[in-house]
């Protein structure tokens, strides 16, 4: 396994939970929609100038189509999430969402890649295992009726995983800035439509922009690691997302972080170990 891929999808993880962190921090003083929204927002800005500073030739028609697809994926599944979030049980949304995700892309990529090393596979396992465990999906009461909203959500960010990484072979930025202007369509929209509040508070804006920047890193990062390696690898290791955000919290927050999440940092350095082999 290229150790470069894997470098790249690890810090695609970590940079998109410090995101999420930060995102959060965001929500506690706005809503959600503005939240993400103004972010996707300053995030154009900074991947086309990132597009125009490095001299990325403009990809064709067709990569233009599958990073609008992405971003049109990535904008319903953070709504399908923030309304699991606020309607089911946030300790299955969460884990749920997030598996949903990182097996979609394993699936197509079995198919189109053939399936990895066996190795590989336990650390896909274990990887998966861990993502639960440390969103705190474990000895809680588990209703099909919470499940459908987080299935859906992690669907549509699975299809996010493929889409982008079909759309960035010729150039990542340009792909990365088609799936902002679709998001950005999109979820203004919705909000328009349904009379959503998508402007945000003064004070919300420091950690808007922050989360900007780190969630724009990881859409980076992970785009390098499905180019550089497999779009498997690179869609497990990013779904490793969680862990980031609860040390972020831990550090920050001075939340507590449970045995069994402990445990699930445990496994999950474990499955990176795999992966990497």
């Amino acid at each position: 396994m290229a150790f470069t891929a894997v470098m790249f999808g690890l810090v695609s993880a970590v940079t998109w939970g410090a995101g999420d962190f930060s995102g959060g921090m965001a929500v506690k003083r706005t809503n959600p929609y503005g939240v993400v929204i103004s972010a996707h927002i300053m995030s154009l800005f900074l991947i086309v100038a990132l597009a125009l500073i490095f001299g990325e030739r403009i990809p064709p028609l067709s990569d233009w189509l599958w990073g609008g697809a992405a971003g049109l994926c990535g904008g319903i599944g953070l709504a399908l999430l923030y309304r699991a979030l606020a309607t089911g049980q946030m300790s299955v949304a969460a884990p749920v969402s997030a598996l949903v995700a990182a097996s979609l892309p394993v699936l197509v990529s079995a198919f189109s890649d053939g399936l990895p090393r066996l190795i590989t596979l336990a650390g896909f396992m274990l990887a998966l295992t861990a993502v639960w465990l440390i969103s705190g999906g474990i000895g809680i009461e588990i209703r099909l009726s919470h499940l459908y909203l987080p299935v859906m959500a992690g669907l549509t960010f699975g299809a996010f995983f493929i889409f982008l990484h079909y759309g960035s072979s010729t150039s990542i930025f340009w792909t990365l800035a088609a799936t902002r202007v679709a998001s950005i369509s999109g979820l203004l929209g919705y909000s328009i439509i349904t009379h959503e509040p998508w402007f945000p508070t003064r004070d919300s804006w420091k950690w808007i922009a922050l989360s900007s920047v780190l969630d724009a890193a990881g859409n980076t990062f992970y785009a390098l690691s499905a180019r550089y390696g497999r779009m498997d690898v690179a869609a497990v290791l990013g779904s490793l997302y969680p862990g980031s955000t609860v040390l972020l919290a831990w550090l920050v927050l001075k939340e507590r972080i449970s045995r069994v999440q402990t445990f699930g940092i445990l496994i999950a350095l474990a499955a990176i170990v795999l992966i990497t082999l």
